[in-house]
């Protein structure tokens, strides 16, 4: 491989893991005050506190809508146009302007249901009509598409934009697949503002499940839970032949039961594992093999899994509990296939385990971090012998966190008055750094493109098989 590939590779992770790396000063501080709100807001909805206390309760759609907001103003404020460029005051100027678009579905979501569909038209003279809805949807869609292009890259644009083509020339497609194409009044609606395209399933799960189990992971992880995994699979088998593989595949299991991110997983626990597999004999290209396997099936480890199991519940019609369930077994028997793969082929390199100065103490691991197994615990009870929603769950199992952080940090700190210091920085630091990340991954919602076309698709069929039958 090249060094310019290399290079490409390497500023590409460090892009997906830190796209503020290059935000300084002030533009830092608000984009970190809006992922802050951000959190709060996807806290307070998933809580049982607005209908007990009869206040802040958010439909669905005008809840998606907000999700969408926050997620297209960090996305102009975080990415340029181009790379090497800065965000200038136009990336601005689009930010307020999308953030606008999605926020009117909040603001006049009653009226849009009482039209039933017709957008608003504002009467200036008589013979003019102002298409305010038509408008504003048009520039919803195209800033959506500019955001996703700045954050993901072209090729996905290119797809949604085909499928949005073919739904309004469908009339001009072949005779198979043809249509009478949508208006683009009906076009701009459908998209835009109803809950069937930009704002549907995929959004709505990322709106209910997955934005809070990736923020409980990184309040884990800005707590210490991803060192404590990694040190405790060190400690349980570091000392076994070719044991910084076995470590790295159980450091990269136990990192996945908090985190549904592969890039998360292999750069928390490869940036350790693979110099030491190094080390003990392993090659470069094994130890990063390795690595990389163990740490992608880290998404099938439940509970916190990556979000396709959460869109996978919302399509099949079950609880994410019976995802969980049925997970289990396949993410165990992974692991054991490569736990059984790295001491077949260290027993062919006649490779040893790590030296016992190396290795931390089982005991004395194990005790330091067993707090974080507080909060995992009460997800998995409140999953699984419960049977509370996976909103519900998360939510407590993320307010346990904090408090068993707080706790924790009191005590060993002996009571001092900084320990409500450090505890404050982390949970911010938590916030800030799942919902920043978390603004670059709302791919989601041009899926939810694709899946509104497929589903458009199936309503043709329907409709030619009832024709079909009705006159044939």
């Amino acid at each position: 491989m090249s060094d310019s590939i290399s290079a490409n590779i390497k500023n590409k992770i460090s892009e997906d893991l830190s796209p503020t790396k290059n935000i300084t000063g002030f533009h830092l501080k608000v984009v970190s005050a809006i992922a802050i709100i951000w959190s709060l807001f996807q806290l307070w909805y998933a809580s049982p506190f607005p209908f007990m206390l009869n206040f802040g309760m958010f439909k669905g759609l005008p809840a998606r809508a907000i999700h969408l907001g926050f997620a297209l103003t960090l996305a102009f404020l975080i990415y340029p146009v181009a790379k090497g460029k800065k965000i200038s005051f136009f990336d601005i100027i689009i930010s307020f302007v999308g953030a606008f678009s999605c926020l009117y579905i909040y603001f006049f979501y009653d009226q849009l249901v009482e039209r039933g569909g017709v957008l608003l038209n504002l009467k200036i003279t008589d013979t003019f009509n102002f298409p305010v809805e038509l408008i504003l949807g048009g520039c919803g869609i195209l800033i959506l598409l500019e955001a996703t292009r700045r954050a993901i890259g072209l090729p996905l644009v290119i797809i949604a934009t085909c499928f949005l083509l073919f739904s309004y020339f469908g009339r001009y497609a072949p005779e198979i697949i043809s249509h009478g194409g949508l208006s683009l009044n009906r076009l701009v609606g459908f998209q835009w503002l109803d809950q069937e395209a930009i704002f549907g399933i995929p959004i709505g799960v990322s709106v209910d499940f997955i934005f809070l189990f990736v923020l409980f992971g990184a309040l884990l992880e800005t707590a210490g839970g991803g060192k404590y995994f990694l040190d405790l699979a060190f400690a349980m088998v570091g000392k076994m032949r070719g044991g910084p593989a076995k470590a790295a595949i159980l450091g990269s299991g136990m990192t996945g039961l908090i985190s549904g991110s592969s890039i998360a997983n292999t750069v928390t626990t490869g940036t350790f594992t693979i110099p030491i597999m190094k080390k003990t004999g392993f090659s470069k290209e094994k130890a990063g093999a390795i690595e990389v396997s163990s740490s992608v099936n880290g998404q099938i480890m439940p509970p916190v899994m990556g979000a396709a199991a959460f869109v996978m519940a919302s399509f099949i019609g079950v609880t994410y509990f019976e995802i969980v369930k049925h997970a289990f077994l396949p993410a165990i028997i992974s692991y054991i296939a490569l736990f059984y793969i790295s001491h077949l082929e260290a027993l062919k390199l006649n490779l040893k385990g790590m030296e016992d100065a190396d290795v931390p103490n089982l005991r004395k691991t194990f005790l330091s971090g067993i707090h974080f197994l507080i909060p995992i615990f009460v997800l998995i009870y409140t999953l699984v012998y419960l049977r509370f929603t996976a909103s519900y769950s998360i939510f407590y199992a993320t307010i346990t966190l904090i408090l068993v952080n707080l706790i924790n940090l009191i005590i060993k700190n002996n009571y001092s008055k900084d320990s409500f210091k450090e505890w404050f920085n982390q949970t911010i630091i938590g916030f800030e750094k799942r919902s920043i990340k978390y603004g670059s991954s709302w791919y989601c919602n041009c899926y939810s493109w694709y899946h509104s076309r497929c589903s458009w698709l199936n309503r043709l069929k329907y409709k030619f098989n009832y024709c079909y039958r009705v006159y044939c």
